[in-house]
């Protein structure tokens, strides 16, 4: 927020010579109009003379008639410090749009007077709609009513959202979002793919509202989508628009194939509705825990237990395409017998298996320091770290030596951060060699 306040006031200072504004300002940021607003204040409260204030306004409506008329001839201002300027000069809508931003509330009510037939200044008019001064809010709403259109509404979506967050700004939210209802089908189409997620949330939420997306392409939305509120989102969409007796399929293959697990796990969990519980079965081992946790639930709704699968599937140690999520989802759901077969695991080909198997013991709090000590040493880093992390609480039980002699520099660097930490965690790190430090 500084830094946008003193870029808007550096420009402040050029749009105030009359510099134009596409030459100062990135028009498609709003933090370069926000920050244009918070430095004209911070600005103009070092009392600049050549700031444009309400009797400059008002010398342009008297050089230029009133808004919407052409003005003719030139003006004096009263400062003799200020130079007259061509009624349609390119210097009028710089200084018009600092005026709009001005201090003094009668200023900017005045410089609103003079927006009408310039829209480039728009962006200032969503601003003062959200004013503290409520003749100068007023004026910016009515305005702002009459030249919000589908075209400068999806130009100024990020904008209005932006200053939607401030005490008075929902007006011009409810404003966008009435348009949009009004506006032909396909018109928010370009705020599904924008860039801002705040505005992408937001077009998302008005077509959950108005069923403007089918269920398919909202569940293919919350697949590939990065934003995890569009993802639930669309999510919740696309399985609300399905009929109990429906067509699934649309709905359920792209959820079920999507990379981010709250899609996936919308997905799995809708398996129940459709009637498919066994599908659930092929994501016991997924990565994510809470999708695990969703298909263990589908399964247990429609009367089968989880935990046999699980001890089957661990039970073959030696399989290379152990899914590593078959460990740790037997440790969620299993009992401290289980521990066995993870301690089998400890050593299987795959880190990955290495690593889920350890945070399983961790999970059943069956930890054995001795039993863990050699995967400090781990190749994987992965396989290190969840060790590290089941070893913390019993750090003090690890010789001093031990953990020495694995902070020394020829180790590799994963290492060394473990045992660090672990010696930190056991109170000797004051205490260990002047090489071993410098090892880590």
């Amino acid at each position: 927020m500084n830094e946008d306040m003193r870029g808007g006031e550096a420009a402040a200072a050029r749009l105030a010579r009359g510099t134009r504004l596409h030459d100062v300002l990135d028009v498609d940021d709003p933090a370069a109009w926000t920050g244009l607003d918070a430095g004209v204040r911070a600005w103009g409260g070092h009392g600049i003379e050549d700031l444009p204030d309400k009797a400059w306004v008002k010398a342009l409506d008297a050089a230029t008639g009133p808004p919407g008329r052409s003005g003719t001839g030139r003006w004096v201002f009263r400062s003799s410090r200020r130079r007259p300027e061509p009624a349609h000069g390119p210097s009028i809508e710089p200084r018009l749009a600092v005026a709009l931003c001005h201090p003094d509330g009668h200023t900017r009510e005045a410089a609103l007077a003079r927006v009408a037939a310039r829209p480039a200044l728009l962006p200032l008019v969503v601003i003062r709609a959200a004013d503290w001064a409520a003749p100068v809010r007023d004026k910016a709403r009515e305005l702002l009513r009459a030249g919000l259109d589908v075209r400068t509404g999806v130009a100024l979506a990020p904008l209005i959202l932006r200053i939607g967050r401030r005490e008075r700004g929902a007006y011009g939210v409810e404003l966008l979002g009435a348009m949009l209802r009004r506006a032909p089908h396909g018109a928010p189409a370009a705020l599904f793919v924008h860039p801002d997620r705040t505005v992408r949330r937001f077009a998302y939420r008005l077509a959950a509202e108005e069923s403007l997306l089918s269920p398919g392409r909202f569940a293919r939305t919350a697949a590939w989508d990065d934003d995890v509120v569009v993802q639930a989102l669309c999510a919740e969409a696309a399985l609300a628009a399905v009929r109990e007796d429906g067509d699934f399929d649309d709905v359920l293959e792209p959820l079920l194939a999507a990379r981010n697990p709250r899609a996936r796990s919308a997905g799995v969990t809708a398996l129940r509705r459709a009637g498919r519980p066994g599908r659930a079965l092929d994501f016991l081992a997924d990565r994510s825990a809470l999708v695990r946790a969703c298909a263990r639930y589908v399964l247990r709704q429609h009367g089968t237990d989880p935990l046999p699968w699980y001890r089957q599937r661990c039970a073959q140690a030696a399989d290379p395409a152990l899914p590593p999520g078959a460990a740790i989802g037997l440790a969620e759901c299993g009992v401290r017998a289980d521990a066995d077969a993870l301690r089998l695991l400890l050593t299987h080909p795959a880190p990955a298996v290495r690593a889920r198997a350890v945070a399983g013991l961790r999970t059943l709090d069956v930890t054995v320091v001795e039993e863990l000590r050699p995967l400090i040493d781990d190749p994987a880093p992965g396989v290190v770290r969840e060790t590290t992390l089941t070893l913390l609480p019993s750090a003090a039980l690890l010789p001093e030596a031990w953990l020495t002699e694995r902070l020394v520099a020829q180790r590799p660097r994963h290492v060394r951060v473990a045992a660090e930490r672990l010696a930190t965690a056991a109170g000797l790190a004051g205490r260990l060699p002047v090489d071993a430090e410098r090892g880590c």
